[in-house]
């Protein structure tokens, strides 16, 4: 009976100890509205926290470079793939926005609330976050050189992270406030 118990715990032992279960973001197909990326420049006017909206703020692949999209509630919004360069986000709040891969070089978001947003793999070269807010944020494999966070609000847990990016350097480096050089 001992051994069973044994064998049945070490057996429970080994099945909570195996490796966390992850999954694929799986997101649905691309609106086919010839007018979604326009939607940008109107942005969500429901719920910003919570990403709440009346329709999806689907803005992948969408060619915006240049764009000013300044006071904008970008909330919940589908950005992977999406051009934003040198786009005029000032004073945009981008909360729970899935944006992988992005562009957002030389994009300008000075005052932005940027808060719980998925940067892996966006290119943020050159671009303004001076007084932004960030809080929440992924940046695998996002580049960052020249990014320039003067003054910006960064939580200890976001600036470690940011500290851990290898693109972070020089300047911006300093920005953050990371510790060491490089």
């Amino acid at each position: 009976m001992r051994a069973r118990l044994a064998a049945a715990a070490a057996a429970a032992t080994l099945c909570l100890a195996a490796a966390p279960a992850t999954a694929a973001t799986r997101l649905p197909p691309i609106d086919k509205d010839p007018a979604r990326c326009e939607r940008a420049f109107t942005g969500n006017t429901i719920g910003q926290a919570n990403a709440v909206s009346d329709k999806l703020l689907d803005l992948r692949q969408c060619k915006l470079s240049g764009a000013d999209v300044s006071g904008k509630t970008l909330a919940g919004a589908l950005m992977s793939d999406a051009d934003f360069s040198k786009a005029v986000m000032v004073e945009t709040v981008l909360t729970k926005a899935y944006a992988p891969r992005v562009n957002l070089r030389g994009a300008n978001l000075t005052n932005a609330v940027i808060d719980r947003v998925d940067f892996s793999g966006a290119d943020l070269t050159g671009a303004t976050l001076r007084n932004a807010v960030l809080t929440g944020l992924t940046w695998t494999g996002a580049i960052l050189t020249d990014v320039d966070f003067e003054d910006a609000l960064i939580g200890s847990q976001d600036a470690a992270a940011l500290c851990a990016n290898p693109s972070l350097v020089g300047a911006s480096r300093a920005g953050v406030g990371c510790r060491s050089g490089k």
